[in-house]
């Protein structure tokens, strides 16, 4: 491996819905210094913005027009990032209901998953980051070598997604992810499958950093890097 500070590193948080990759991303980010990545917070951005302009998911063709007109940029606060939409923050409108009701529909759409991508990249250009989603180490990143498919029971995870307060069904929303045309959620061939249905987040975090050791990131280091350009 080259040198750590010659380059941006990716570390790619894969898996389905409550699963707790979101908790593990973060947790993540936090303790390496890295910058923190939703994926899904972009698609809920997206969403969002097209439910203000009163455009439904199956409008494909108003979906277009809306998209290449809008400005989506990648902004960095608290060492999180965050979608900006025509200089909008919608980031208190992101678990609406209604954003809830069609954001798996919105993301679907083969132009939607490719302007999310390239936001991810756009966050992702001189910074160290742990991005979270369904297709970060599958399609969005294929060749970082940090690839992690988080996973849990399906009975833990509607648990977890009630005490969320969240409506959606999980059976559904796990058909709709793995059966989609474009990017289906899949565990790509070399990412570290973790079950988290019977451990805490920061157990989860300690394997995910063991292995990271195990694969020549000098964790160490990394975080001795990053604080001293925090500083």
């Amino acid at each position: 491996m080259g040198s750590y500070a010659s380059h941006h590193l990716v570390i790619a948080i894969d898996g389905p819905a409550a699963s707790g990759k979101s908790s593990v991303a973060r947790q993540l980010a936090r303790q390496l210094g890295f910058i923190y990545v939703n994926s899904g917070a972009i698609y809920r951005a997206i969403t969002w913005h097209l439910l203000q302009n009163k455009i439904l998911p199956d409008q494909s063709e108003r979906i277009n027009e809306a998209l290449n007109s809008a400005a989506l940029t990648c902004d960095v606060r608290d060492d999180e990032a965050r979608i900006v939409v025509n200089d909008i923050d919608p980031a208190g409108h992101l678990r609406d209901d209604r954003v809830n009701e069609s954001v798996s529909r919105v993301s679907k759409l083969p132009r939607v998953r490719e302007i999310v991508s390239r936001r991810l990249h756009d966050c992702a250009e001189g910074r160290d980051v742990v991005i979270e989603g369904r297709d970060i180490g599958s399609v969005v990143f294929p060749d970082t070598p940090y690839k992690f498919y988080i996973d849990a029971s399906p009975e833990v995870r509607l648990q977890r997604r009630a005490a969320q307060g969240e409506r959606d069904e999980i059976t559904i929303r796990d058909r709709d992810d793995v059966s989609r045309a474009v990017s289906p959620l899949v565990k790509a061939k070399d990412a570290h499958l973790i079950d988290t249905s019977h451990v805490t987040v920061q157990q989860v975090v300690t394997e995910i950093m063991t292995r990271l050791e195990q694969l020549g990131l000098p964790i160490s280091d990394v975080r001795i890097t990053n604080r001293a350009l925090g500083e």
